[in-house]
């Protein structure tokens, strides 16, 4: 039929152009990706005109200066992105001698907005905006700058006092003061009994709520659905959450479906040295307190509780969430012991949770391989599974449980375990190799051997791991029984894999599915390992994410010339990287002698990063933690000139002017762009690292070369 209808189309010299243009906006609105769409607007004029009234979000990266020259066909764009202008994170209207006109020009140029998301570094940019779009909806504030001084709440008065319909307030990327926020809202009652969605989850330790803070602002805004908040979970400071805090939280906003508690202290990577896996202290949250809190929450999908100390003999407790809160799909605990008793005894704990997709377990001291196998039998329906920070647990039991799950999981992070290195963690996940789509590993590397026979035998093995097949028959017989008391504890018809004991080895080495690849290395750690565990054969992988994290003072001169990147040119596909060297720390102008300074080990980390196909990079420089500067060094802007196919490049960080002048050699480099996004970012941008004229003129120079596509 449709063959049918496609000849007469042609010979009756039809065109595209013919279909009704009601039509072709449908057609163009199902069109998501910028570049496309840019592409299609180049057609002809009638496709230019539908494209620009059908598209609905739009990213502004433009230098501030030419502010003037904004585009006015984008009349249908609801959701603006100013957070991208250069200079980034300079003062949107400070270059602008008529600040208000240029207020008002945006709002002609784009008077549909709901959603906004823009840097402000002084209150007087959202003075000036905040009145132009009454009807916004969502805003996401961003400043990595110190706060001025000035009054409480002048951040955020503007909004609250005009924006009426705000009901999504994200200041994840925004530093400000505490106290800043529960008296703004508390002003303006209305607007804040809007709000639906309110993200305070900062990264900066300086903006830690106190207990009654996080109760003043609950209060204020009853009818929230989503809370992610930083506070502190230790009781050895005022202001601690405890028993009263979360009691009085669910009380205050009883809707809640999304529910985020992080400590600001609370470090991912576990001490390699800590054998028993409690922290000195216990966290003054009780077995009753979060039964009646799980209770109080009965719309609960996403719960996050990220302690800092020991939360004991929880099994009671995560039952009572299973029962209480029948939506949960999300669930991530930190610190958190006797979550589940195994499959040598009665189905409990968190094993009922069977409706769960997401689950993150960390820093959990008695969790074990038999934990881990009750946890996959009774949580059938995991796509994602992390665990971190966990002692007990080995090769045997995340094998068994990938199996069990080998239908659903798609999606697994295992760091920093120490019977995990990254061979292990991959034999673990052997049975879901061909379907896994995204994986984060990190453990030692440095002890696998060359062949792989050698590598099997390492002597870095790590416990649990000898004598597998052997523990995996053992553990059989308790699986199966567990299975069926399992299925009498629910109602619904589940089917279970019944390979998880059989250990027979997986064929192929291909990990067919693979689109993201997250890694952690040491400093002194190489990348050439990758192909020896067998990660060198993933042909759909796009994006890979590599940290580096260490005290490069402490370590000799490197042996190698370089870290290993060019090994990643076995991977297709491979279009985005973001490599993040902001965790490594050392000298930069305060080398002792025979020491080696950061820019040494920038060219051993960068070195052969030219020769993979990279379209995206995102790079954070080393650091000295001495120095509140984050610089590119001279080696690094030489190595990332040789990456010939990059089309944007953001460098977290600062960069000298002459040094930026060389990636200007990159024939296809379209967007490029410094970013202080660390806190506190430097107040002093006179310099040639960051000033304005600087910046400009790179741009300019970056624009007139004509760019291949």
């Amino acid at each position: 039929m449709h063959a049918t209808m496609y000849g007469s189309y042609i010979r009756n010299n039809s065109h595209i152009h013919d279909l009704p243009d009601v039509i072709l906006s449908n057609i163009f609105n199902l069109v998501a990706d910028t570049r496309t769409r840019n592409a299609l607007s180049l057609v002809c004029l009638k496709w230019k005109v539908l494209e620009r009234a059908t598209r609905k979000s739009i990213t502004l990266r433009g230098n501030i200066r030419n502010l003037f020259l904004l585009p006015t066909c984008f009349q249908a764009v609801t959701n603006l992105d100013l957070s991208f202008l250069s200079p980034w994170g300079y003062p949107l209207f400070e270059s602008s001698p008529n600040a208000s006109i240029l207020a008002q020009l945006f709002r002609r140029a784009f008077p549909s907005i709901v959603s906004l998301t823009i840097y402000v570094r002084t209150p007087t940019t959202l003075h000036l905006l905040a009145p132009q779009w009454p009807n916004l909806r969502h805003i996401k504030l961003v400043r990595w700058h110190q706060r001025l001084s000035s009054p409480f709440g002048s951040d955020f008065l503007p909004l609250l006092q005009h924006c009426s319909s705000l009901s999504s307030l994200d200041l994840s990327q925004f530093y400000f003061w505490t106290e800043d926020l529960p008296p703004a809202l508390e002003a303006h009652p209305e607007v804040a009994a809007s709000l639906c969605h309110l993200n305070i989850l900062t990264h900066s330790s300086v903006a830690e709520f106190k207990s009654h803070e996080l109760l003043a602002i609950t209060a204020a805004c009853p009818n929230l659905r989503q809370l992610l908040a930083t506070c502190i979970f230790d009781h050895r400071f005022n202001g601690f959450v405890g028993d009263e805090t979360l009691l009085a939280l669910a009380s205050n906003c009883p809707c809640l479906s999304l529910l985020h508690l992080a400590d600001s202290t609370s470090t991912y990577r576990a001490d390699p040295d800590d054998e028993e896996g409690y922290t000195p202290e216990d966290a003054r949250i009780s077995h009753a307190t979060l039964g009646d809190f799980f209770a109080a929450l009965p719309l609960l999908e996403e719960l996050v509780l990220d302690v800092c100390h020991n939360v004991r003999d929880t099994g009671m407790s995560l039952e009572l969430l299973a029962s209480k809160c029948p939506r949960l799909k999300s669930l991530k605990l930190r610190h958190f012991h006797g979550m589940c008793m195994g499959i040598d005894s009665q189905p409990g704990g968190i094993a009922l949770c069977r409706g769960l997709q997401s689950l993150s377990i960390g820093n959990s001291a008695d969790l074990t391989d038999s934990s881990l196998i009750a946890i996959s039998l009774g949580c059938p329906r995991l796509a994602k599974f992390e665990v971190y920070g966990c002692q007990e647990i080995t090769e045997m039991g995340m094998r068994i449980s990938a199996s069990n799950l080998q239908k659903t999981l798609i999606d697994v992070r295992i760091s920093s375990c120490k019977n995990f290195n990254a061979l292990c963690t991959l034999k673990a996940l052997q049975p879901i190799q061909d379907q896994i789509q995204r994986l984060h590993i990190d453990g030692a590397w440095e002890g696998l051997q060359q062949s792989d026979g050698e590598t099997g035998s390492s002597n870095n093995q790590p416990v649990g791991s000898k004598n597998l097949q052997t523990e995996k028959q053992k553990f059989t017989g308790k699986e199966t029984s567990l299975k069926k008391r399992l299925k009498c504890h629910s109602d619904e018809d589940c089917s279970y894999s019944q390979s998880g004991g059989s250990g027979d080895p997986i064929s192929s080495k291909t990990w067919g599915k693979l689109k993201y690849l997250s890694l952690w290395f040491a400093v002194g750690e190489l990348m050439t390992t990758l192909a020896l565990v067998g990660l060198e054969d993933c042909p759909v992988l796009e994006e890979i994410q590599i940290k580096i994290e260490g005290d490069c003072r402490n370590q000799p001169r490197p042996h190698m010339a370089a870290f290993g990147l060019s090994s990643l040119r076995c991977f297709p596909r491979l279009s985005k990287m973001r490599l993040d060297c902001g965790g490594a720390t050392g000298y930069v102008l305060t080398a002792p002698s025979g020491s080696v300074d950061l820019s040494m080990w920038e060219r051993f980390f960068l070195n052969g990063i030219g020769s993979l196909k990279l379209v995206e990079l995102d790079y954070w420089p080393p650091q000295d933690t001495d120095f509140n500067r984050r610089s590119l060094s001279l080696p690094a802007a030489g190595f990332l000139a040789q990456c010939t196919t990059l089309r944007k490049l953001f460098i977290h960080g600062t960069a000298n002017e002459h040094f930026m002048m060389y990636l200007l050699k990159i024939p296809t480099l379209r967007d490029a762009q410094l970013r202080e996004d660390y806190y506190p970012a430097p107040e002093n941008d006179s310099s040639t690292e960051m000033r304005i004229d600087s910046c400009s003129r790179f741009e300019e120079a970056l624009n007139r070369r004509r760019i291949p596509d």
